[in-house]
């Protein structure tokens, strides 16, 4: 693995820290529809955010009836530009950049202003999970021989099949025990409109729970630790090729 420095081209289409927390029952829709009022100007879209749940009860004699019912379980609040988002919910707080991503220190400092706000309306006490999710986009130039090549973890064929894949999905779970946490790791092949690059989805999904106070500054340690073995999982992910494609 190379050592860690930024690239020019990075390749990042969606920055996402989220801080789960535990608040009282007693905070209202409406408190955290009011958050927005402090920053209307930089965010001025508001969208519900909606739980479906659905279930089976008993009906008349032996038979089954399906039920389903949703609520309303916090907002969005979209920048005009729809390049940032951020969520206020019933259990917690998430924000979201966009391409083009502007580095770490920037998006976290939205993030940690943007939950000021949050904090200060719906007072949590506790925060039980924190997590940091980077959705990549390489396009690899055709033709690709061997998916080895750009990527240290693809599917792994038989020998005694055919070795050429055209699409794929994968799915890793992976314990990180030192960090009580656990990395999902997704990768797929997504459609393209160019005829000249085959595109692959590397989703890295790093979260932890945690019983930290809200009232501390621990959390955002935490999520740094999260941030800098975020960088450490996709340089093992990828290879000198790929790398190449983001100088």
């Amino acid at each position: 693995m190379q050592p860690l420095s930024p690239y020019t081209k990075p390749s990042i289409t969606e920055a996402i820290i989220e801080l789960q927390a535990k608040i009282s029952s007693e905070v209202a829709l409406s408190t955290l529809e009011d958050i927005q009022r402090s920053v209307e100007s930089e965010y001025p879209l508001c969208e519900q955010m909606m739980s479906l749940e659905a279930g089976v009860q008993q009906g008349e004699g032996d038979s089954l009836e399906a039920t389903a019912s949703q609520s309303c379980i916090g907002y969005r609040f979209w920048s005009k530009d729809r390049k940032q988002m951020f969520q206020a919910r019933l259990d917690g707080f998430s924000f979201h950049r966009l391409a083009p991503y502007e580095g770490w220190e920037t998006f976290r400092d939205e993030a940690r202003r943007l939950w000021n706000i949050y904090q200060g309306s719906v007072n949590p006490k506790i925060i039980s999970r924190v997590a940091v999710r980077y959705i990549n986009k390489l396009d690899l130039p055709l033709p690709v021989n061997d998916f080895k090549d750009y990527l240290r973890t693809v599917p792994e064929i038989s020998p005694d099949l055919p070795q050429g894949l055209s699409d794929y999905f994968m799915q890793v779970k992976i314990p990180q025990k030192d960090l009580n946490g656990m990395l999902v790791l997704n990768e797929a092949i997504i459609p393209v409109q160019r005829d000249d690059v085959v595109s692959v989805v590397l989703d890295i999904n790093l979260s932890a729970y945690v019983e930290l106070s809200a009232n501390e500054d621990e959390y955002w340690k935490f999520l740094e630790q999260l941030r800098v073995r975020k960088n450490e999982i996709f340089e093992a992910c990828i290879t000198d090729n790929t790398r190449r494609l983001l100088k």
